[in-house]
């Protein structure tokens, strides 16, 4: 009995006494560029601590060493068609690369191969953003065409896909769709994936089982206009979120168009409201600093939050259109016609 109370004690002391991460106060940037003639590019990832993958505009799609080197590229076109990419995702041996438009083509890339692994033809169809759960599980959204959002999932690595059905999803509300800004309109953690809508009504969809049920939220997020609302969503853990976005068509209004959440996606908090950052298309969590330092991007420039979005620094004017990290000194960012490296200090 001593000998359990006092392991109970020394556990105790040990969690109590356990540090707190103490988050930068002010950080710098440095920014090394590579140029991409004639690509916007809205999506990549990490792969590993040395290179990223990308997709772009013209069917380009690659991996990029970490001296910015290509280590492969292809130029897909398919049937005459030059796929437009604005969602990627990646797995272990595995790129996916989704393009907007119509038709819809999902290409699977592994040991040099490319497959078309998805096809949907529908004049409304647009495809926003794509991310995985695990090796197995993945997802990605788009624009509706029917009277719900357009999910598609996979249960085996990405080999085949399928759309759920609108009698399976909440329905969508007269003019809500979501925007293909950074690929990032899907947050997910373990088995939860939140899914952001805009235009006429911005709301948060969240699923706690990989796709097969759903909830809808409200967000005070700026809404009520084709080109308003949630534009980026991003989750530290289960239940602590932020949401960005504006309207893209008045880069420097300010209303309403960044929010917090501490419960899962149920209620948003309103943050700097009328303080920039303006217009974000993609905010991302910094790893390891336990959600309190947060990146936004936009082609208003740079910002930098390290109270986990209440208040944010402009760290620099260079605009780009999405980000993510390798490390909480590394990250990477990609615009038009441009892939730079960031380290941070």
């Amino acid at each position: 009995m001593k000998n359990i109370t006092l392991l109970i004690i020394v556990l105790s002391l040990t969690i109590s006494c356990k540090k707190e991460y103490k988050p930068r106060e002010t950080v710098t940037i440095s920014i090394e560029k590579f140029k991409f003639e004639n690509s916007s590019i809205r999506a990549i990832e990490i792969i590993n601590d040395s290179s990223i993958a990308y997709v772009g505009s013209i069917g380009d799609m690659g991996i990029i060493t970490d001296g910015g080197k290509l280590k492969s590229i292809q130029k897909i076109v398919t049937d005459t068609i030059i796929p437009h990419f604005r969602a990627l995702a990646a797995t272990t041996n595995k790129l996916f690369a989704l393009s907007v438009g119509n038709p819809a083509l999902l290409y699977k890339y592994q040991n040099n191969t490319l497959d078309i692994v998805y096809k949907e033809e529908h004049d409304k169809v647009f495809y926003d953003s794509m991310k995985f759960f695990d090796e197995q599980n993945g997802i990605a959204i788009g624009d509706p065409t029917g009277d719900c959002l357009s999910i598609i999932i996979t249960k085996d690595g990405g080999n085949t896909w399928r759309k759920i059905a609108c009698g399976s999803l909440p329905k969508i509300a007269k003019g809500e769709a979501a925007f293909a800004a950074s690929n990032t309109n899907i947050a997910i953690v373990g088995e939860n994936a939140w899914v952001v809508t805009g235009g006429l009504k911005s709301r948060v969809y969240h699923t706690s089982d990989m796709g097969l049920t759903w909830k809808v939220y409200n967000t005070p997020i700026i809404q009520g206009k084709n080109t308003t609302g949630i534009y980026t969503v991003d989750f530290y853990n289960q239940n602590q979120g932020i949401i960005c976005g504006g309207d893209y068509t008045d880069k420097y209004g300010n209303y309403a168009n960044k929010a917090i959440t501490s419960d899962g996606g149920k209620t948003w908090k309103v943050v700097s409201e009328n303080i920039p950052p303006h217009y974000v298309s993609c905010v991302q969590y910094v790893p390891n600093t336990e959600g309190k330092e947060v990146f936004a991007v936009s082609t208003n420039g740079i910002f930098y939050s390290n109270n986990s979005g209440e208040t944010w620094r402009k760290v620099s004017d260079e605009g780009f259109y999405t980000i993510r990290f390798a490390s909480s000194a590394t990250a990477w960012v990609s615009g038009n016609e441009v892939i730079a490296k960031m380290k941070i200090y």
